[in-house]
């Protein structure tokens, strides 16, 4: 009985060591401190200016599907601080922010913006003006992932501006873009979709309320035709969507505008080969929502 007595006493100061050990070294439930948190989202987010990383290392930006809103970590925060602070410390650099969506999130809902890339980054535009960013800093630019996963929702790449360089458009209520996916090819005829609907709306709903306001609607072309064919019909095509904002019962000055294939916002073409993306971007229409001029 006495050596059974023992052996026990013997295996109690094996097992409650061992077992503090498996509790609260390797599980982490002891005391007051919270199982290890673990991302699944990869550390590879950075700022970069040209082939420059100024941040790198941070976690990705994640998104629910068919989500505009991002899900933010800690890390999330953390970074756009940074980038908040580099931008107030180096006036002279802008910031293009990229977003990206699905081809199953294709047909998702996105406000007033063309696609879910778009209202992703807009939505990040803003936590960065909330920031103390002037918006004016920014641009825009959207991507459809091109597999079926999407590891790099949102991209942050700085620029500074130069002569001749790609427009880089906005993507804002008051200075909005819509791709030419509302025409279709070679043609005049608008046909908006979904997106560019509820965007009408809102453009009524905002100049009936504001008769100081006007709206500029310039159409935009790729490279392919004459370039005299292009400005026409850029003009046509601008003139057909201004007329659709009559329709939609518009009061407010509507001017009508063309810049043909002048200002594109990416290649049409990249080392002698057409790039189909680059002048599926530049085929667009521009709404801008500005003060009337002074008679």
């Amino acid at each position: 009985m006495r050596g059974f007595i023992i052996g026990f006493l013997v295996f109690l100061a094996f097992a409650l060591p061992a077992r503090r050990y498996f509790v609260c070294e390797l599980r982490h439930h002891c005391g007051d401190q919270p199982p290890a948190q673990t991302t699944s989202r990869p550390m590879t987010l950075s700022l970069k200016d040209g082939d420059k990383s100024i941040l790198q290392g941070y976690e990705q930006f994640g998104f629910a599907s068919n989500s505009v809103q991002a899900d933010l970590s800690a890390n999330n925060k953390e970074f756009l601080g940074k980038v908040a602070e580099y931008l107030k410390a180096n006036p002279d650099k802008k910031i293009t922010i990229t977003g990206r969506y699905l081809l199953s999130e294709k047909a998702a809902k996105s406000g007033i913006f063309e696609n879910l890339g778009i209202a992703r980054a807009a939505a990040v535009v803003q936590l960065l003006s909330q920031l103390g960013v002037d918006e004016k800093r920014f641009s825009i630019d959207h991507e459809m992932a091109k597999t079926g996963s999407m590891e790099e929702p949102i991209s942050f790449n700085l620029f500074s501006p130069k002569p001749n360089d790609y427009d880089r458009p906005t993507y804002s209520f008051k200075d909005n873009t819509f791709s030419d996916a509302n025409f279709a090819f070679g043609s005049d005829e608008f046909k908006p979709g979904e997106q560019c609907v509820l965007y009408a709306d809102s453009v009524k709903t905002f100049l009936d309320a504001n008769p100081a306001m006007m709206l500029t609607i310039t159409g935009h072309t790729d490279s392919i035709g004459h370039e005299k064919v292009n400005l026409n019909l850029g003009l046509r095509r601008a003139k057909n969507a201004a007329a659709y904002f009559r329709e939609l019962g518009v009061k407010a000055n509507i001017a009508a505008d063309t810049k043909g294939e002048e200002q594109p916002i990416a290649p049409n073409s990249i080392g002698g080969k057409d790039n189909p993306d680059g002048r599926q971007k530049n085929r667009r229409v521009n709404f801008k929502i500005t003060e009337k001029p002074v008679q």
